[in-house]
């Protein structure tokens, strides 16, 4: 699918301003998404503590790649989403201390492994050039104003 920019991103997730961590979305279909972003350079980057972004971090950038996925899945369809959670992280695999280090731009890629009507099972990967930054698998779960949940 086409490739979409911060202004419209921030329209699919509750994320604004700089807490909308994702500058763009490279590539879509009905399973993946990847997603770039320098925002980890930033040094006005809401999760920076101490002047550091620590590499657990990243598990909000994925998040939100996933966030996005959702949204873009769900354009046109007439239910209103209220809130999303993270629900289960498993197989975390951190492979660097910190993101602010980081030069290239990040890379952030979600894969659908499990949906359901309000509930997901992604895997993701959050990467540098030909560095990996971590991955994992994490589920969401979805509240929808006209569906009980």
């Amino acid at each position: 699918m086409l490739r979409i920019g911060k202004t419209a991103l921030c329209q699919l997730i509750p994320h604004h301003g700089t807490m909308c961590l994702l500058n763009t979305v490279e590539w879509w279909d009905e399973t993946s998404i990847l997603c770039t972003t320098a925002s980890h350079r930033d040094a006005t980057n809401p999760l920076r503590r101490d002047n550091r972004l620590e590499a657990i971090c990243g598990l909000e950038y994925a998040a939100q790649a996933m966030a996005v996925h959702v949204g873009l899945l769900d354009q046109g369809k007439e239910r209103r989403l209220t809130v999303g959670y993270l629900g289960a992280v498993k197989n975390l695999m951190l492979q660097a201390t910190r993101l602010d280090d980081v030069k290239g731009d990040l890379t952030v890629q979600a894969t659908r492994l499990v949906g359901e009507v309000n509930s997901f099972i992604y895997a993701f990967r959050v990467s540098a050039e030909q560095q990996e930054l971590l991955d994992g698998r994490a589920s969401i779960f979805l509240k929808y104003l006209d569906h009980s949940s």
